[in-house]
């Protein structure tokens, strides 16, 4: 009687983690969504506000637009999703409009200081991915490190182990797996 009990109020507990894991979900989408739809409806206001204007400035103005709502897209998904991979494409996404705004506010120019501007435009969105690039594979090899290392404590813990005989070393070895995840 007693297991059942037990068996029963474990199964209860177990289903309310599990109803909270989802009424989380359902909320980190819900936001997901209305981050979208707000980028989505700050971009028309944006582009509305161009078309007051005429000629390269008006260009520039829709290419701010659009970056603006590229970004904030690509920050909703990546807070959605929450990976180093999203985040890093968060970053590129970034740094693919300010190139397009630079590129437009670029077109003003003529000669030698298009070229100049053009070729400035090009350097910064090169390190602004070459950095957002680095900064996901440095997390990588953080992580890398991190499980070496627990491999190498592990392997420590074992040796040590290995003095011991019999149960001794049997707890010994269990504690070691237990301790660094084995």
């Amino acid at each position: 009687m007693k297991k059942i009990l037990a068996n029963l109020l474990l199964g209860a507990i177990a289903f309310g983690f599990v109803t909270v894991a989802c009424a989380a979900t359902n909320e980190a989408k819900a936001a997901y969504k209305a981050a979208k739809n707000s980028a989505t409806a700050t971009y028309k206001e944006a582009r509305a506000k161009c078309d007051a204007l005429s000629g390269n400035p008006k260009d520039v103005c829709i290419e701010e637009a659009k970056a603006a709502e590229k970004r904030s897209k690509a920050e909703a998904e990546a807070k959605y999703k929450n990976t180093p991979k999203e985040h890093m494409k968060a970053r590129i996404a970034a740094a693919d409009g300010d190139y397009a705004v630079a590129k437009q506010k670029c077109n003003a120019q003529t000669g030698n200081a298009k070229d100049v501007c053009m070729e400035e435009a090009k350097a910064a969105h090169t390190k602004a991915v070459v950095d957002a690039k680095s900064s996901q594979k440095i997390g990588e090899v953080k992580s890398e490190a991190k499980d070496d290392k627990r491999d190498a404590d592990y392997k420590v813990a074992t040796e040590k182990c290995d003095s011991l005989a019999g149960p001794a070393k049997d707890a010994c070895v269990a504690a070691a797996k237990s301790k660094y995840g084995k």
